[in-house]
Formats: structure tokens, sequence, C-alpha cells
């Protein structure tokens, strides 16, 4: 039987951010699942929005990092909020 919980495009990252006093939060660097840090070059755009790929909705941030485009999603659950991302 496969584990509903397993998904092989949904990725939970750590993340190093900054909470603004306006309440908003910019991530500032996240670790893949690798182990490696990196860091969030330039955040392009934020808006409300759905991973089609990896399911799951929340706030997608569109950030450049390393030169490429990627998105990070922070996602509530019962008030617990993740960020993850998308496997390529």
């Amino acid at each position: 039987m496969q584990d509903y919980l397993v998904n092989d495009y949904k990725v939970y990252v750590d993340v190093n951010e900054d909470h603004k006093a306006d309440g908003t939060i910019l991530p500032l660097s996240f670790v893949w699942e690798d182990g490696r840090r990196y860091t969030v070059d330039k955040i392009i755009d934020v808006r409300p929005a759905a991973s089609l790929k990896a399911g799951g909705a929340g706030l997608r941030y569109t950030v450049l990092v390393r030169q490429k485009e990627a998105y990070m999603f922070l996602e509530e659950d019962h008030d617990v909020f993740r960020w993850f991302m998308e496997r390529k």
C-alpha cells in the first residue's frame, strides 16, 4: 500500500526568513533535501496560489536563486505554517 503522505514532487524545506513589522514574511535562504543551503537572491512575486505539480496551496513566492526562477510555497494547516518547494 502506498503512503498517501508521500509526494514525489513536494519537498518541505527549512527556511531562514525575515518578519517585517507589517506582517510580511520574506524567505532569505532555504536548505534543500540534500543539506545544501541556497540564498534567495530576489523575490519576484508573492501571491496566493496552488502548486499544480506538488499539490497544496498557500502563498507562492516566485524567487530567483542562482539565476534560476523557483517557487516557494508557505502553506498553513491548522495554524501550522510550513514551507515547501516543487521537486523538478
